[in-house]
């Protein structure tokens, strides 16, 4: 995943290239230096070891509604297995909404309730820590002048990159 860092509040360009080598465009939330929406999805599920969540969905197959197809030859019922993936994995997508909700307010020193914490799935200590990597991410994007990438490997179930 490329992110490109954009001007003032534009919204973020990425470039997804998959292991199969279909590559996808799309515009997400955040821009300037605000730490874009989906980045904050990939740092905290890499962090945490969250293979069902938003990118790992990704890297599986599945097709967001922002993402625009740009090259590579889609496998056959690609559409068919991006639904089915996201019923299957629903709770998981979910859940994975949730945990990057918790580490960014926890990143930023946002009010955050403790059942919120018990619920998360992972211990006080990895949250803490997922947060400190976070803001220091935070950091590094805001000193990226615009147009600059910031290059995301995903790790794959087999152990190779995605």
């Amino acid at each position: 995943m490329t992110f490109r860092r954009m001007a003032d509040r534009r919204p973020v360009e990425t470039r997804v290239e998959r292991d199969d080598g279909v590559v996808f465009e799309m515009r997400g939330a955040g821009g300037g230096a605000d730490l874009p929406h989906d980045l904050v999805h990939a740092l905290v599920e890499q962090q945490l070891r969250v293979p069902d969540g938003i990118w790992g969905c990704v890297a599986d197959g599945v097709v967001w509604q922002s993402m625009r197809h740009v090259s590579g030859r889609q496998p056959p019922h690609a559409a068919e297995r991006s639904a089915r993936l996201k019923r299957e994995r629903a709770a998981e997508i979910q859940q994975a909404e949730g945990l990057a909700d918790l580490v960014r307010r926890l990143s930023v020193g946002a009010e955050v309730l403790p059942g919120e914490v018990a619920g998360a799935g992972h211990s006080s200590e990895q949250l803490r820590a997922a947060a400190a990597e976070l803001a220091r991410a935070g950091r590094r994007w805001a000193a990226l002048d615009p147009g600059e990438t910031w290059v995301v490997e995903w790790a794959s179930r087999r152990g190779s990159r995605r």
